[in-house]
């Protein structure tokens, strides 16, 4: 008679085998406009995960800011990191963790203000953090992780 440990066991064991035949591949997403020259992606696919580069408040195409506010460049932020999931086939309903790196934990309110206006239902889980300094200047950078079908 086999225990529930032994079934477990067995069912792990076979779940592991089928993942380990299958590998996962690495697809770099290609986002139309994106600077170039960056020593990193906007974003990454593997399986149905899509991970997403912190993202700022630049201009596309640039690494020009939008503004100088916090306001405005958590706008452009997450308008910048609708484009990257639309260039992956995916969107901002389907995310399901983020970042959010701030310069000014002073910030944190206006920031997350217009962070729920983006993710009005159903928001993804979340950190913030404050550090002493951010890319280009930035006052805010979010990264994300989404689903993709």
């Amino acid at each position: 008679m086999r225990t529930h440990f032994g079934v477990l066991a067995t069912l792990c064991a076979t779940a592991a085998g089928a993942a380990a035949q299958q590998p996962q591949v690495k697809q770099v997403v290609q986002v139309p406009g994106a600077v170039a020259g960056l020593p990193f992606s906007a974003a990454v696919r593997v399986g149905n995960v899509l991970y997403l580069s912190g993202a700022l408040g630049s201009l596309p195409g640039t690494r020009q800011l939008v503004d100088t506010g916090i306001v405005k460049q958590t706008q452009q932020t997450l308008e910048n990191i609708k484009t990257i999931l639309t260039a992956a086939g995916s969107s901002l309903d389907r995310v399901f963790k983020c970042t959010v790196f701030l310069t000014n934990i002073a910030d944190f309110a206006k920031m997350n203000e217009v962070y729920a206006t983006y993710f009005p239902k159903d928001p993804p889980a979340r950190s913030t953090v404050a550090g002493s300094g951010l890319a280009l200047g930035a006052r805010v950078e979010i990264e994300c992780m989404a689903t993709v079908s």
